[in-house]
């Protein structure tokens, strides 16, 4: 299994992520070549060695019409480049020649970093707006990781807690305190800490990358090391300020075990009672479609004494951002909660297996010191219908066809 372990020791951001999975990419200057072309408005994506603390990494610098982050742009654009709402960063981003799932991707990604503005300032997510260049610089660095990530062809993104600094940041609304509240919110349920580093070490945008593809923060697992890249931030530091990230292969099923889950899974769930059982059957197909691992609903009881019914899916958390996106086109509801869960989970495999009967799949499971089959149910019932036997007797001779050819 090809993994990316992400050490977030000097936090992380945007453009660090990007540099440090740049150094992991066969072709970077053909990667480079490809951002630039996107169409992202006056955005240019350029790389350069940089060295911190006698570190050789790479160091990603976005300009947009000339300025990078935090610099203010030339007088000639400001006139012409109001402040953006999510609504129009949603519309660029799907905009953009990209994959379908790196966009699916790039617009969960920033709408972790919208939600928490929303929730920061107190305002709804349609009234927040992002200046010009601090909003394309970020979906820049957004698009680019996710982008990354995908050419990487990575199966498992683990990361270390992440060092968020300490101190104060100042910002367009005074001082605050580090973590800033945004990163601070999107870094909920995430281990994090902070040291005698002053300075913000860990951004909105590196906070919420890490959210969404991250399935698991903690020490590096077990793992062949194939390749290592390092991210250099912009700013000096005692300690070399970087993200590093090592690439390489994990033996299936060498993670996870009594003390160590397999990653996270987000739970999402909202609450109805104005939908009718054919439209709630309809929705759970479409989130489903949309990449959720399971989708079950509970009878409960709702104020005014209604019955209703809550929804519950079950999504991986690169996944999430599709899975909401169907809850609110195809349900009712005006809002979605979410709970981010560790999950143990069985090595899971389907074999098929000559039967009497013909060709049967069975679904096999191990691990922990268990192991268990159990015999497709649509396979098993074509037969009983054919034969006339019951379902059970059907399984029953399938399992056994089963343990003689494997001799378990």
């Amino acid at each position: 299994m090809k993994t990316l372990y992400l050490e977030c020791n000097m936090g992380a951001a945007g453009d660090m992520l990007m540099a440090a999975l740049l150094e992991l990419h066969p072709d970077p200057e053909g990667f480079l070549g490809r951002m630039n072309a996107l169409g992202l408005p006056g955005v240019r994506v350029e790389a350069q060695s940089a060295k911190k603390c006698g570190v050789l990494g790479t160091h990603v610098s976005v300009t947009v019409f000339g300025a990078e982050e935090d610099e203010p742009a030339p007088a000639a654009h400001h006139h012409h480049h109001p402040a953006r709402g999510l609504a129009d960063i949603s519309r660029l981003i799907d905009g953009l020649p990209l994959p379908e799932r790196v966009r699916a991707d790039a617009q969960a990604v920033y709408g972790l970093i919208a939600g928490a503005e929303s929730h920061v300032h107190g305002e709804p997510v349609t009234e927040i707006h992002f200046h010009e260049v601090g909003a394309l610089d970020a979906v820049a660095d957004v698009v680019g990781v996710c982008l990354l990530l995908s050419e990487l062809g990575v199966d498992r993104v683990l990361a270390s807690p992440v060092h968020v600094g300490c101190g104060e940041v100042r910002c367009a609304h005074g001082l605050l305190p580090v973590p800033a509240p945004a990163t601070a919110h999107i870094l909920t349920g995430v281990p994090v800490y902070g040291g005698a580093i002053r300075g913000e070490l860990c951004t909105p945008t590196g906070a919420a990358l890490l959210k969404h593809f991250a399935q698991a923060f903690g020490p590096m697992p077990p793992m062949r090391v194939l390749r290592v890249g390092c991210g250099m931030g912009k700013k000096d530091f005692e300690a070399a300020n970087c993200v590093r990230a090592l690439l390489g292969e994990q033996e299936e099923g060498a993670a996870g075990g009594p003390d160590e889950p397999d990653g996270r899974v987000a739970e999402l769930c909202c609450n109805l009672d104005d939908m009718t059982p054919e439209a709630i059957g309809f929705a759970m197909e479409r989130l489903f479609e949309a990449g959720a691992l399971d989708v079950y609903t509970t009878p409960i009881g709702m104020k005014k004494n209604r019955p209703g019914v809550l929804l519950t899916c079950l999504a991986a958390p690169e996944d999430r951002g599709r899975v909401i996106r169907a809850l609110f086109l195809h349900t009712t509801t005006l809002g979605v909660r979410e709970t981010l869960q560790q999950r143990y989970t069985l090595r899971r495999e389907v074999v098929s297996v000559e039967t009497p009967d013909g060709p049967v799949r069975i679904k096999r499971a191990e691990g922990y010191g268990v192991e268990r089959g159990k015999v497709e149910y649509d396979d098993a019932a074509r037969i009983a219908a054919r034969t006339g036997e019951p379902l059970a007797a059907v399984a029953a001779r399938a399992i056994e066809s089963a343990r003689r050819q494997t001799g378990s």
